[in-house]
C-alpha cells in the first residue's frame, strides 16, 4: 500500500502536504448536492433550494432543503440530509437556549459559530467522519442582517450573496453579474431564482424549488408558498 494511503484513512494525521483528505472529500460531497442560494438585502435576506427530483409516487414535502431554526433566523443545506438533521437539531437547541437564557434571540454569528464548533470536534477525532453537508444561514437579529456560510471543516464566512452546491459555480456567476447593495427583497427573490435556473440540470416547478424570506421589518421567518414560487419562475 502506498504511503498516501495512510493519510487518506486517517482523519487526524495531516498528509506532506498540509492537507486533511477526509474532509476534502466532504467537501467534494457538498459540490454534488442540490444547489442552494442566499441573498442578503437591506430589507432581510432571501434562502433558495432546488429539491433533488423524486418519483411520481413519493409523498410531496418529505425532502426539504429549507428550515426555520427560529423566528428569525432559517437555513438552507446542501449534502448529506441525515447529517443536516444533526446540525439543524444543534443549531435549534442553541437557539432556544439563548431564548431562555437571555430572552432574546439569539445572534446570526453566534448560532453559526456554534454549530461551526460541532462540524470542527468531528474534523479532529477518530472513529468518526466529518459531517458531509455545507449549512447556509440567513436572519435578522437584533444587530444586523446576516448570511452565514459553513462547511464541513467548521469554517464560516459571511456573504452578500452565494451559492452552493451542484453547478454552483454557474449560480454564482449570475449573482455576480446581476447582485447589487441596494437590491430590494422582492428582487432578491426573483434574482435567487434565476441563479437556481441557471444551476439546475432538470426543468424547475414549484414543486421542486423552496424560497424563504426572513423581512428586517417583521424579522419573521416565511416560507413563499407554491404560486408564490410560480410567478418567480
Amino acid at each position: 500500500m502506498s504511503r498516501g494511503r495512510e493519510y487518506d484513512g486517517a482523519i487526524t494525521i495531516f498528509s506532506p502536504e498540509g492537507r486533511i483528505y477526509q474532509v476534502e472529500y466532504a467537501l467534494e460531497l457538498v459540490k454534488r448536492g442540490s444547489p442552494i442560494v442566499g441573498i442578503r438585502s437591506p430589507e432581510g435576506v432571501v434562502l433558495a433550494a432546488m429539491e433533488p427530483q423524486q418519483s411520481r409516487l413519493a409523498a410531496p414535502g418529505n425532502s426539504k432543503k429549507i428550515y426555520r431554526i427560529d423566528e428569525h433566523v432559517g437555513v438552507a443545506v446542501s449534502g448529506l440530509s441525515p447529517d443536516a438533521r444533526v446540525l439543524i437539531k444543534q443549531a435549534r437547541y442553541i437557539a432556544q437556549g439563548n431564548r431562555m437564557t437571555y430572552d432574546e434571540p439569539v445572534d446570526i454569528e453566534d448560532l453559526t459559530s456554534g454549530v461551526g464548533d460541532l462540524l470542527q470536534r468531528y474534523t479532529q477525532n477518530a472513529g468518526v467522519r466529518p459531517f458531509g453537508v455545507s449549512l447556509l444561514f440567513g436572519g435578522v437579529d437584533n444587530y444586523r442582517i446576516s448570511l452565514i456560510s459553513t462547511d464541513p471543516s467548521g469554517s464560516y464566512r459571511g456573504h452578500k450573496a452565494t451559492a452552493i452546491g451542484r453547478s454552483s459555480e454557474k449560480a454564482r456567476k449570475v449573482l455576480q453579474d446581476q447582485f447589487r447593495d441596494e437590491i430590494t427583497l422582492d428582487e432578491a427573490v426573483a434574482l435567487a431564482a434565476d441563479a437556481i435556473k441557471e444551476a439546475a440540470e432538470e426543468t424547475l416547478t414549484p414543486e421542486n424549488m423552496n424560497i424563504a424570506t426572513i423581512s428586517a421589518s417583521t424579522k419573521q421567518f416565511t416560507s413563499l408558498s407554491d404560486e408564490e414560487v410560480k410567478k418567480y419562475l
